[in-house]
């Protein structure tokens, strides 16, 4: 029996209870057998953005979901290095499973025809949307909605952005993110400098 994977990226940075919750509604919706997630090496909407050194990434990940049977992680991306495209993990990740879902934000599904290799994504994986009730329909949709599997997901209003400027502001981030990520994140003095 092939497993059904659904695979999930992003920069974690940091990873946040919102990634957890959402991905975890995503696997039961779908029926998936897990979910894996990808921290990029350096993100290709994301090039102008400083993330943090891609261990600390890595660690704080694997911290989240290390007590989470369903829930596993590649460093595909990172052990790569370079600009990480979603088309090259797949293929990679395709060597071990035959069924795949790739699980993206509508933010994403509306810029996806400006992805590297979008059409061959969609040969070789499913294309899962997390929708959001807040997040606006927009008048030009792209000929990938056709094939979206589109998922009404929980809205939960956390960005990793907005913890890094909280802990750079010595505010709270308990109930945010996991207590081993905080724990972590308080250890190595992560987001302290600007």
């Amino acid at each position: 029996m092939s497993l059904k994977v659904g695979i999930f990226g992003g920069t974690f940075d940091p990873i946040h209870i919102g990634h957890l919750i959402t991905t975890q509604y995503v696997l039961e919706k779908r029926k998936l057998d897990k979910i894996i997630f990808v921290p990029c090496h350096i993100s290709p909407h994301k090039t102008d953005k400083n993330s943090s050194n891609p261990i600390h990434r890595l660690n704080m990940l694997r911290l989240a979901i290390e007590d989470i049977p369903y829930f596993d992680l590649t460093d595909y991306e990172i052990r790569k290095g370079n600009i990480s495209y979603t088309y090259d993990t797949i293929v990679e990740l395709r060597k071990t499973y035959a069924n795949i879902e790739l699980i993206i934000g509508y933010d994403n599904l509306v810029v996806f025809d400006k992805w590297h290799n979008p059409d061959k994504i969609v040969e070789l994986a499913k294309l899962v949307v997390m929708k959001r009730v807040i997040d606006k329909e927009t008048g030009t949709k792209n000929k990938y909605f056709e094939n979206a599997i589109i998922l009404d997901t929980p809205t939960i209003e956390i960005s990793s952005s907005e913890l890094r400027e909280r802990i750079k502001n010595n505010l709270p981030v308990s109930f945010m993110v996991p207590p081993k990520v905080e724990e972590y994140i308080r250890k190595i003095n992560l987001y302290r400098e600007s």
